[in-house]
């Protein structure tokens, strides 16, 4: 038996409602229950906090159409990383893959996992807020649990997705139809001069968006896992104009609810805004929506565990990362190697992390490489034009997201720079130092040699081919 034949292919086992419940369900997880305060408190006012949802939305949308065209042009699974490989070349890729692996995907899962953990403390502490210890040390059961399922089964990992993907579009029905109530009663005080205080400032703008779009945080999660979707060129645009039409709708509505509600001062100091309004809309009953919330951030994890693990598995596929990170498991056919070591950076980056940190951080870096791959997508449009396409944007689209991710960047430091962002910058700027010795030199093989040897036996993983 030759070399080929004894390689493994992760199978398309992905459809279009799976697709949907992907996108939506890890997008709807803890942002809109966690961000709402911070954007109102940043931009100021109750109506430029709807109007930085609204813009997020649709930028999202914009930048998704995008991606869409990407996926049916390059149909390999990785996202980001393999479309800035095959227009801006192996160094930028693997900045991308470098900071993605060491900082941004572990910075989303810790991130989610923080929020979640917030809200399964939160009925036990109405009076106070909940050790820190505590929150943390429930944030990394929740990312070793879904690790685990992620590791054994992605159909049992996609009908999870499904499950929650449910249940959080009935608690955000929950509080829009709460919402809806107190605004047929004429509870609309909150939307009297509802532009004064804005705050019009580069900074808080720039901040305002970071926060809303974490709320969006998985638009992109589809073109990760291109290769495991089945009928990519169909099911790729649809999935996306589905999801992100119906999460755009929602978020505007459950911000409407949270204002009806709760006055501006009420809700900017709330920590967990959905137990928050629960407690004034349902009373004893108000538990509910914390479970609702840990519920819905449960869902997102297991999403960004889907789509992280195989970011991993497809730069190491490529030679830049470690030969064991692209292979899977020989009966599960899972990238568990992969799973495990974004499980174990994750759990790394959440012993000094704080929410609001890690949202701001995350933001920055996120748009700096969403901006590059997008001008992939220029370059392909006017120097590739021949490459088949089953699904086309206007050249304007990605030119307005290019100008928009720009800002997103440069905003933060601009008008308030913080130390912080310069670190982030030069963190992501190393991954080129890093490239000269370890890839293109290919230093220490023989040590890397024997140890793949070691986990592939003890990990029962084989290596694999793309699925195209």
């Amino acid at each position: 038996m030759d070399d080929e034949t004894q390689k493994l292919n992760l199978k398309r086992e992905v459809g279009l409602v799976g697709a949907v419940s992907l996108i939506g369900g890890t997008m709807i997880g803890s942002g809109i229950f966690m961000s709402p305060q911070t954007v109102l408190y940043t931009i100021g006012s109750p109506g430029a906090s709807l109007v930085v949802w609204a813009c997020c939305g649709l930028l999202v949308i914009m930048a998704s159409f995008c991606y869409a065209e990407l996926g049916t042009v390059i149909r390999e699974s990785g996202g980001e990383y393999i479309y800035i490989l095959k227009t801006s070349g192996p160094v930028v890729a693997f900045m991308l893959i470098f900071s993605s692996v060491l900082f941004v995907r572990p910075a989303g899962v810790a991130g989610i996992s923080l929020s979640f953990a917030q809200y399964v403390v939160a009925p036990f502490y109405s009076d106070c807020p909940p050790p820190v210890l505590l929150v943390k040390c429930v944030a990394a059961v929740a990312i070793i649990v879904l690790a685990t399922v992620n590791c054994l089964n992605v159909r049992f990992s996609m009908s999870i997705q499904v499950f929650f993907m449910v249940v959080k579009v009935l608690a955000l029905a929950v509080i829009i139809i709460g919402g809806l109530v107190m605004l047929i009663r004429g509870h609309t005080e909150s939307f009297e001069d509802s532009f004064e205080n804005t705050n019009v400032g580069i900074n808080p703008i720039g901040i305002a968006f970071y926060q809303g779009l974490w709320s969006y945080d998985g638009w992109n999660n589809l073109n990760y896992i291109t290769e495991e979707l089945k009928h990519p060129e169909v099911n790729l645009p649809r999935a996306v104009v589905i999801a992100i039409s119906l999460v755009t709708g929602l978020y505007l509505l459950v911000n409407v609810s949270y204002l009806t509600v709760m006055t501006p001062e009420e809700l900017m100091s709330s920590s967990a805004v959905a137990v928050t309004w629960g407690n004034k809309m349902l009373g004893r009953w108000g538990w509910i929506m914390s479970v609702a919330a840990a519920l819905s951030a449960f869902g997102s994890l297991n999403g960004t565990f889907f789509s992280g693990g195989r970011v991993c598995f497809v730069a190491a596929r490529e030679g830049h990362l470690p030969d064991i990170l692209a292979m899977a498991h020989v009966h599960r056919l899972t990238p568990s190697p992969a799973l495990i070591f974004t499980t174990v950076v994750s759990l790394l980056v959440l012993i000094p992390g704080d929410f609001q940190s890690i949202v701001n951080y995350f933001s920055f870096t996120a748009w700096f490489f969403y901006g590059i791959t997008l001008s992939g997508l220029l370059y392909l449009k006017i120097k590739k034009p021949e490459l088949p396409r089953p699904y086309k944007v206007p050249i304007i689209l990605p030119i307005l997201v290019i100008i928009v991710a720009i800002f997103l960047v440069l905003a933060p430091i601009i008008d308030d720079p913080h130390i912080e962002y310069l670190y982030v910058t030069l963190f992501i700027i190393s991954g080129a130092i890093v490239y000269i010795p370890f890839i293109h030199y290919k230093l220490c093989p023989g040590l890397l040699t024997k140890l793949t040897v070691i986990l592939q036996l003890f990990l029962e993983v084989a290596p694999t081919e793309k699925n195209l």
